[in-house]
């Protein structure tokens, strides 16, 4: 499954955007909605706001450095590797949101969270927007990239970018998801 390298860029930047502004939305809610969990081992959006947050201070360092040391062209075409291609997928939402589980670092349960988060997000955001821009101008294919969860294994940058941006997009659609149970639940309280 090839893709126009470029194509690649345009569609992560997008999903990027739309995720900002939806987090942009957020700061004009009370942190007390934010906090909401429907149940005592749900997340609420702060905690998945966070969630993301943890994964953008090990993956922007890391995709940067990478981008700095590589003298590599562009690609016209990138090409998915075979483990790459896995993780970016299982990391897509489903239908029905597929569970899976949290490295217990990267669970922020029941931290002390506040407004800040979002902060941190949106800066992020910004960073990996800047970073998809230069990758234009580097290998997809040949620049490879650590993952946050063993040294062992590297990917392409392009299946990094990939994995990254997918995995934002779930957790967008979980913060959606909680923002439209506590709705309800907040309407069926007043009404």
């Amino acid at each position: 499954m090839a893709i126009a390298s470029a194509q690649l860029i345009a569609e992560l930047s997008a999903l990027t955007r739309q995720h900002k502004a939806a987090v942009e939305l957020l700061r004009d809610r009370k942190e007390e909605e934010l906090a909401w969990r429907a149940s005592v081992q749900s997340w609420n959006i702060l905690e998945c706001l966070e969630h993301l947050n943890l994964y953008g201070r090990f993956y922007l360092p890391e995709i940067e450095k990478r981008i700095q040391a590589t003298k590599t062209r562009p690609d016209e075409q990138f090409t998915p590797g075979f483990i790459g291609n896995y993780f970016a997928n299982s990391m897509l939402p489903k239908g029905k949101l597929n569970r899976m589980q949290t490295f217990k670092n990267m669970n922020p349960i029941y931290k002390d969270l506040d407004m800040r988060v979002l902060d941190t997000f949106l800066h992020q955001q910004d960073h990996m927007l800047e970073l998809l821009q230069r990758a234009a101008g580097v290998s997809l294919n040949r620049v490879k990239t650590g993952i946050s969860i063993t040294g062992w294994v590297r990917l392409k940058l392009g299946d990094t970018f990939r994995v990254v941006v997918y995995h934002n997009e779930r957790h967008m659609q979980q913060v959606k998801r909680i923002w439209g149970e506590m709705a309800a639940m907040t309407a069926f309280a007043t009404g």
